[in-house]
């Protein structure tokens, strides 16, 4: 395999980590997204394809590892095999012959970290304004608008986050300005000169909504619709209403934002929803039924647990962080049990960083969330806990039929960490995306670097 530092570097390895920026301050996943269905002929539905190709990897056998498979599964003294960059087995007693060995006693074994909040690349670092890129706060709805054409390769972000993070995939939306903020991309975090380089292979699209304050406040600071929330409600409505008048055109024009709309209606493009009161994702899941779509999942969520009943029953995942609240007044009656309580509602749970730092710690939130959850008498199994960063966002993001798991013929990203992954001690020591070994916390010469830290203080150093 190549090395990955600056040939890397020299293809415009560009991993970004940047904070998500709003303009202010599962066991029950997501259903993937529906089969493709024509929306109109004569144009392409998909004009920016993934041009990503896997590096090169190696046959390469874990042994003796502590395996959390992602489904909710510890394996102990487990192997896990890999080969032709997909999972080929798991489990214990296999054959090893032929593969590289890694002893992987007394460490651990994880799926590939994936976050399915992150702003890396249109909020790049460093964090000045020529690199703002995430919010097209001139429209109260832009869903005409591709977080995937601002994200910028380079990012030293996406570095932090596989290295010190084992984020092996991520999803960037945009920022949650607008009540519809556009497109959201899936990527895998490895280096590429382009965003097409780093786009996951058959991954579906997103699309950003947001209710509460920051639409609210955006706007009603310019005077206009909406200032308040019934003022959200009315432009939603009315924005749905319109894509459902153009789905039924068939002779329409091209318009940008109503195709996006329409994917939407067609279960193509999953609907992921900044929220942070019960009452607003009830109102929003009832919006959701009028109109004919569905809510993959509610970010940032913090009173999901006042419903974690109505959550469950409307299939809606909550990404939500372990303990962030009272920032703003509709975080206020946040909590740290939060997850535990939908976990024990039998709702999905992830979690997610929305944050160029959070980015790098998932594990170690979620290890928060449990323990608050312990403290208040809700036991949940490790396994379970460390597929709220793997599973279940792959699941959210409708890519869980490709990562999230260790499942023979699945995508080969793996996490060998070298103690537990719910500890705050422990690092990740190795990444494999799709099989390539990228990171090597024993390999100095095995950590990306973009072109942006090229000749820059602390090129390639891990923090």
């Amino acid at each position: 395999m190549p090395r990955v530092t600056r040939a890397l570097a020299g293809l415009g390895s560009a991993l970004a980590l940047a904070a998500c920026a709003t303009t202010s301050g599962a066991e029950s996943g997501a259903e993937p997204a529906s089969a493709s269905k024509p929306v109109s002929p004569g144009f392409d539905k998909n004009p920016y394809p993934s041009t990503y190709h896997p590096y090169p990897g190696t046959p390469t056998a874990l042994v003796g590892a502590t395996v959390f498979d992602g489904t909710g599964a510890q394996l102990d003294n487990a192997t896990v095999l890999l080969r032709g960059g997909k999972v080929e087995a798991v489990g214990a007693g296999l054959d090893t012959s032929g593969y590289a060995v890694i002893d992987a006693r007394g460490k651990f074994v994880t799926p590939g970290v994936i976050d399915i909040h992150s702003h890396l690349g249109d909020y790049p670092t460093p964090s000045v304004p020529a690199h703002s890129d995430g919010n097209e706060a001139t429209s109260p709805s832009t869903p005409d608008v591709w977080a995937e054409h601002s994200v910028w390769p380079q990012d030293p972000g996406f570095t932090r986050a596989l290295a010190n993070g084992g984020v092996t995939s991520l999803q960037i939306l945009p920022g949650s300005a607008n009540l519809v903020g556009g497109r959201s991309v899936t990527l895998k975090n490895v280096p590429s000169r382009t965003v097409q380089g780093m786009k996951f292979p058959g991954a579906p699209y997103g699309m950003k909504m947001a209710c509460g304050e920051n639409p609210k406040r955006v706007y009603g600071s310019r005077n206009r619709m909406p200032s308040t929330r019934m003022g959200n409600f009315a432009v939603n409505r009315q924005t749905w209403l319109d894509a459902k008048a153009y789905a039924k055109d068939d002779k329409k024009k091209r318009d940008l934002a109503k195709e996006t709309l329409q994917g939407v209606l067609e279960g193509e493009i999953l609907v992921h929803n900044h929220c942070y009161r019960a009452d607003e994702m009830a109102l929003v899941m009832d919006m959701a039924k009028e109109m004919g779509y569905r809510v993959t999942a509610f970010h940032h969520a913090v009173e999901s647990y006042k419903i974690g009943d109505l959550l469950r029953e409307n299939g809606a995942c909550s990404a939500v962080w372990a303990d962030w609240y009272g920032f703003k007044m509709e975080s206020y009656d946040g909590i740290p049990e939060n997850a535990a309580l939908l976990q024990q509602a039998g709702a999905c749970v992830v979690i997610h960083s929305d944050d160029e730092n959070g980015i790098q710690r998932l594990n170690q939130e979620a290890a928060k969330a449990q323990a608050a959850g312990a403290r208040m008498g809700i036991a949940i199994p490790d396994g379970q806990v460390v597929g709220w960063f793997t599973l279940n966002a792959a699941k959210a993001m409708g890519i869980d039929s490709m990562t999230g798991s260790l499942e023979p013929g699945k995508m080969g990203d793996v996490v060998l960490w070298n103690g537990d992954p719910l500890s705050v001690y422990s690092r990740p020591e190795k990444v494999w995306v799709d099989g390539a070994l990228l990171f090597d916390a024993d390999d100095p010469k095995r950590r990306p670097v973009s072109d942006f830290e090229l000749g820059q203080q602390g090129e390639g150093d891990v923090k």
